[in-house]
C-alpha cells in the first residue's frame, strides 16, 4: 500500500485517529497533521477530477 503524508504543523504529535482511509494525527492543542492511505487512489482520482474539471473531494 502506498502512503501520502501531508505535514501541516510541526507541532509534536499527542494522539492519532483513523477515520476510514486516512489517519489523522494531532498535536495536544487539536491542530493535525494529516497522513492520507491508498495515496495511488486518491492522486490518481484527484487528477482525474481536475481533469474533468470536477471537484476535488476527500472521502
Amino acid at each position: 500500500m502506498d502512503a501520502l503524508l501531508i505535514e501541516l504543523s510541526d507541532k509534536p504529535i499527542d494522539h492519532a485517529e483513523e477515520e476510514g482511509r486516512f489517519i489523522i494525527h494531532f498535536a495536544k492543542d487539536g491542530e493535525p497533521v494529516l497522513e492520507i492511505l491508498d495515496a495511488k487512489e486518491f492522486v490518481l482520482n484527484s487528477l482525474t477530477s481536475v481533469i474533468e474539471e470536477k471537484e476535488v473531494a476527500i472521502p
